[in-house]
């Protein structure tokens, strides 16, 4: 994927289109996640992130960057489908490690805690 399309998926929309993304992403992600787990190695900071982009108290500029890459992570339609073996999630992956380094910090231990335990529980701690 080239820069220029990165980061036009990562652009913060605007409070309408954050909160839809947000309704997306809690209808959806758990799915996702059970779909693909084991094929993203850093899937904990996956759901670190859901947590933060869900999180108030986050930044409005985190949580829109967060949103729109969970929400390409989530949805079918994207540069590359999902279900191209070995090839499908490589836009999904870069959307996200490119949201992940352009947020750093923002992602607390909460939020890497309730993950942990979600992992660990194999339910979502809401």
């Amino acid at each position: 994927m080239k820069k220029a399309q990165i980061d036009e998926i990562l652009m913060p929309g605007d409070e309408a289109e954050n909160a839809k993304r947000e309704q997306t992403l809690k209808e959806k992600f758990w799915l996702k996640f059970r779909e693909n787990a084991s094929r993203i190695p850093f899937m904990e900071d996956v759901v670190a992130a859901y947590y933060c982009a869900l999180d108030p108290q986050t930044p409005n500029k985190v949580r829109g960057i967060l949103l729109a890459a969970l929400a390409y992570f989530i949805l079918p339609l994207d540069a590359i489908p999902d279900f191209l073996v070995g090839f499908g999630l490589t836009d999904d992956i870069t959307v996200l490690a490119t949201a992940f380094a352009s947020i750093k910090g923002h992602i607390t231990d909460a939020h890497r805690n309730a993950a942990k335990k979600a992992l660990e529980d194999n339910i979502p701690a809401e």
